[in-house]
């Protein structure tokens, strides 16, 4: 495993990447209605990430699986919505009334990757898709906490897992966060679930993508004929939420904040 550890200057590029990236996603959230197409959000991000100078860094980005080596991801976003977890490709689909739909947005800024996401509700929704959307976000912020020189990864996996599943809930093992700098999955990975006190040692320099991915039934997924959407096997809801951070000697610095 080779952990690149980030310079001063390298986080400060990192910090503008990630801004960059959360003001896409702001604008998302903002245009997020019953009547919208994933594929006008999908437009959105794209202009504000190019008129800040920055790249979207998720189009063209190669198939993980060898086998749809010839279907590089076709869009700026990911847009899944429902039971859909993460990588849905935005289309012309309409979102409608009492929809969650997560988005995931990446760009490059001078060499270097920004990378975030959030699960948002379209107009009124659920009691229980408020919940699932609140429990995702809390048990980001539990594990961006853990995220300090010094703790081990399992102590920042296993805060996904023990918040998700203290509250019914349950998390995907197939996909994971990820280091992330001049690459958008860089060493380590970072999973939802994992022991505290285990793992690789976190140091300072370190770049990593925190994302909860959360179900509320069975964790087992699959991916559409798309070859790239994955949703849960049993269709209920999942959400998304994801921040790129800079593990430092004091607090960690959360980089994709506007």
């Amino acid at each position: 495993m080779a952990i690149t550890l980030k310079t001063k200057d390298e986080v400060a590029v990192l910090r503008e990447a990630g801004r960059i990236n959360a003001l896409a996603l702001e604008a998302i959230r903002r245009a997020v209605r019953p009547g919208v197409t994933t594929a006008e959000l999908d437009l959105i991000a794209e202009e504000v990430i190019r008129s800040h100078g920055a790249s979207p860094a998720f189009l063209d980005y190669p198939n993980p699986d060898p086998r749809y080596a010839a279907f590089p991801y076709p869009a700026t976003i990911t847009a899944s919505v429902n039971d859909e977890l993460v990588h849905g490709i935005p289309s012309h689909r309409v979102l409608r009334e009492g929809d969650i739909v997560s988005i995931d947005c990446g760009c490059v800024y001078r060499g270097f990757v920004g990378d975030s996401a959030f699960t948002v509700g379209v107009g009124q929704i659920s009691s229980e898709a408020e919940r699932l959307i609140r429990i995702t976000e809390e048990s980001l912020h539990r594990a961006i906490a853990l995220a300090t020189a010094g703790n081990r990864l399992g102590d920042v996996s296993a805060a996904v897992q023990q918040h998700a599943e203290r509250h019914g809930y349950h998390v995907v093992r197939e996909y994971t966060g990820h280091g992330v700098g001049r690459e958008m999955h860089e060493d380590p990975q970072i999973p939802n679930w994992g022991r505290p006190k285990t793992g690789m040692r976190l140091r300072a320099g370190m770049t990593l993508a925190v994302e909860p991915m959360v179900m509320v039934g069975s964790p087992e997924v699959y991916v559409k004929p798309d070859r790239w959407t994955v949703a849960t096997r049993d269709g209920k809801l999942c959400a998304h939420c994801e921040h790129t951070i800079a593990v430092t000697d004091g607090e960690p610095q959360v980089l994709t904040v506007p």
